[in-house]
């Protein structure tokens, strides 16, 4: 079964889109293709206001919903042509959308406590241009069983990075930095993951306003300023870093705030400073929750050492990030997706194909030990193409990835 899985993460900077083929059981995930689909920088930054609560009207809400259902069927449509597939050969899209705001701290109202996400994009538009049965809308379900809603990269984590003998902290430095743990041996039911804190947002965020450049390359800016050590100390005091999990996080906590509070250090430190130390921040904050949260809980789930931290998601490309997280998580070794043989910047699009290949198969694909649900559930909104595909009578134990 050929699937395609499309995703914007939160650097809002485009769409990654991925074509796989997944086998009857299952069992074996191909990677057919992978392409990313930049945004124009006046969406992402109309993006990224949004998601930082900047006013919007619900019109302009409404109409970026649509207008991201046609670039996220476009992305569709362009992975298959570049793969040579023809769409009438692909059985389904699994669509993440574009998250805009993300609550997973319970909101008293009435006798409820509401937890709420909103992702756009809407599906409706990706079935209807494309003719293919789209599943979309994934992590509404889980916080309905009172879940966080996120992180949903462990389950693709487990089924390709698990291993009989070494236990694996598999790191995903997306907009948001998140770790899922791999206990040798383990199970499904062993995987713990969660939101560290901030991967790349607040840097891009820095360098879009510093700089007008998109991304800090390979770490260069930051390689040539000083981390002013004090405002270190300060980020690190952030609750959510500290926070026990199951966590998730956004830029609602990581994103403007703390972006003015870095600015406002402009006045003492040069721009590559505040770069320097917002790189810092994501390597300590991951470092810190790595030792706080998995090492030192090691002992509780009866587990051997870590044997090594995997490195997945756009951080990957900045060097001087990548330094900075080995010094902080040295002797453990500390290596990118690719020496496992494994594109980084694929794994979340994948992701979502084989999420909605779980759905459409009838089998749940949250983990309550990652999330914080009440127990398991099916994930996403099926809308149906122009025909129905087959559904499998197997169930999933372990998939694995070849490229």
């Amino acid at each position: 079964m050929k699937v395609i899985g499309l995703i914007s993460g939160t650097s809002s900077d485009g769409i990654d889109a991925a074509i796989v083929e997944i086998s009857r059981r299952g069992d074996l995930i191909r990677l057919i293709d992978f392409a990313i689909y930049p945004y124009p920088e006046s969406l992402q930054q109309k993006l990224i206001a949004l998601a930082s609560g900047n006013p919007q009207s619900v019109a302009d809400l409404c109409h970026l919903n649509f207008y991201l259902g046609e670039r996220f069927a476009d992305a569709a449509v362009q992975i298959a042509k570049k793969s040579d597939i023809p769409l009438s050969s692909v059985s389904l899209i699994g669509s993440h959308g574009q998250t805009v705001h993300h609550l997973p701290t319970p909101k008293k109202e009435g006798k409820w406590m509401i937890r709420s996400t909103l992702q756009i994009g809407e599906p409706s538009v990706i079935a209807e241009r494309t003719g293919v049965t789209t599943i979309a809308d994934f992590r509404p379900r889980d916080m309905a069983a009172f879940g966080e809603g996120a992180p949903l990269t462990p389950l693709l984590h487990y089924h390709l990075f698990g291993h009989r003998k070494k236990s694996r902290a598999i790191v995903n430095i997306g907009g948001i930095s998140n770790v899922t743990y791999l206990k040798a041996g383990g199970d499904r039911e062993d995987i713990r993951a969660f939101d560290m804190g901030p991967g790349n947002m607040l840097i891009d965020g820095l360098v879009h306003i510093l700089t007008n450049k998109r991304i800090d390359l390979h770490g260069k800016i930051a390689r040539r300023g000083k981390v002013i050590l004090p405002l270190l100390s300060e980020l690190m005091q952030h609750p959510f870093i500290r926070k026990k999990p199951p966590k998730s996080t956004g830029r609602e906590v990581f994103g403007k705030a703390i972006i003015e509070r870095l600015i406002h250090e402009k006045i003492s430190h040069s721009s590559e400073d505040l770069i320097a130390t917002a790189t810092a921040f994501t390597a300590a904050a991951i470092g810190f929750n790595i030792r706080k949260f998995i090492l030192e809980a090691r002992p509780l789930w009866n587990d051997g050492p870590l044997t090594e931290v995997v490195v997945g998601g756009g951080g990957v490309r900045n060097n001087f990030l990548m330094e900075s997280l080995a010094k902080n998580l040295s002797p453990i070794p500390v290596s990118p997706f690719e020496t496992l043989g494994f594109d980084s910047r694929a794994i979340e699009a994948i992701t979502f194909a084989l999420l909605g290949y779980h759905t459409w198969h009838n089998q749940p694909a949250n983990i309550p030990s990652v999330t914080g649900a009440s127990g398991l559930v099916l994930l996403g909104k099926i809308i149906p193409g122009r025909y129905t595909p087959a559904r499998a009578t197997q169930s999933i134990d372990r998939a694995h990835l070849s490229v």
